[in-house]
């Protein structure tokens, strides 16, 4: 049986026969009797005793009704739920993001985002190297992703659209009384005998780190963590220096920390992924709030 059957059914039974029923429903009467013949078919019984132009339901039709009218509601529910999502007046949207870029852009993005459409509930999941991103967004565990990345370094899959969303440079923090004068840059070369607090390896950051080492600057690495969130008070602690995304600025200047910038800059594309598939409609609001329309990608 289909919602169409259970419809015309439900609609005999609340007008009293076929002829009331037909009208109703803008059908005619030949289709409605073979949609109910068919109906009939398919559970096996007769639905109605048929006495001229009046029909009385068979105990099988008394049966039916009940769960006719519960599929029918159950079916506008959903048909409800559905528009809802569509209309972004409900709904959730999944996120994978990288550290650096979950505190900016990402959080100037959200608050956008969620100023326009506020019953679109949104869950950010950590990832912790641009290929976890890639993954996620890849195989559908999150519809969007968001890391950082260089111009010398293509995305590592085929199946993921990019969305640039703008650039960060890296800059140096360092405890108040560290080794470098405010307000002065810090050349590359400076850093040599410095230990650094780095996070791991498939990050924009470390990736850094590591340049400097190939080029002969002897660095030291003091900690090495998934934890962004430990990077400043490791740095306070005297523990070593770190370098990170300008994103962090604010942040690390209200902590106490000196924020540095580093010579010659270093600068990391903050990239927005999302499917090759037909996104939800929350994700393609996200993606029209978030991305400046000359970045935009045809999906």
């Amino acid at each position: 049986m289909d919602f169409r059957q259970l419809t015309y059914f439900l609609a005999i039974v609340d007008h009293g026969g076929f002829t009331r029923a037909a009208a109703a429903l803008y059908v005619s009467q030949p289709s409605l009797s073979q949609a109910i013949h068919v109906l009939e078919r398919d559970v096996g019984s007769s639905l109605f005793h048929r006495m001229g132009r009046k029909v009385v339901l068979t105990e099988a039709g008394a049966a039916l009704v009940a769960p006719a009218r519960d599929a029918l509601r159950a079916l506008e529910l959903a048909r409800a739920g559905v528009g809802a999502v569509r209309e972004l007046r409900a709904g959730r949207l999944e996120i994978a993001a990288m550290a650096s870029p979950a505190m900016e852009p990402l959080s100037t993005m959200i608050q956008r985002f969620t100023d326009r459409f506020p019953a679109v509930s949104i869950a950010l999941r950590v990832a912790l190297t641009r290929e976890d991103v890639v993954e996620r967004v890849r195989t559908g565990g999150c519809e969007l992703g968001l890391l950082t990345t260089t111009t010398a370094s293509p995305l590592p899959c085929a199946d993921v659209v990019p969305h640039p969303v703008g650039d960060h440079r890296l800059v140096l923090v360092t405890p108040p009384d560290g080794p470098f004068p405010a307000g002065r840059a810090v050349r590359r070369e400076q850093l040599e005998g410095r230990r650094l607090i780095v996070g791991q390896r498939g990050t924009g950051i470390r990736a850094y780190v590591d340049d400097l080492k190939a080029q002969g600057i002897d660095v030291g690495i003091a900690v090495e963590t998934e934890h962004r969130m430990a990077f400043l008070p490791l740095v306070l602690g005297g523990v070593g220096l770190a370098v990170v995304t300008e994103s962090w600025t604010d942040l690390a200047e209200r902590a106490g920390a000196l924020v540095l910038d580093l010579e010659p800059a270093c600068v990391q594309r903050n990239v927005l992924l999302s499917r090759k598939a037909q996104p939800t409609p929350a994700a393609r609001a996200f993606l029209d709030v978030a991305v400046p329309p000359a970045h935009r990608s045809s999906l």
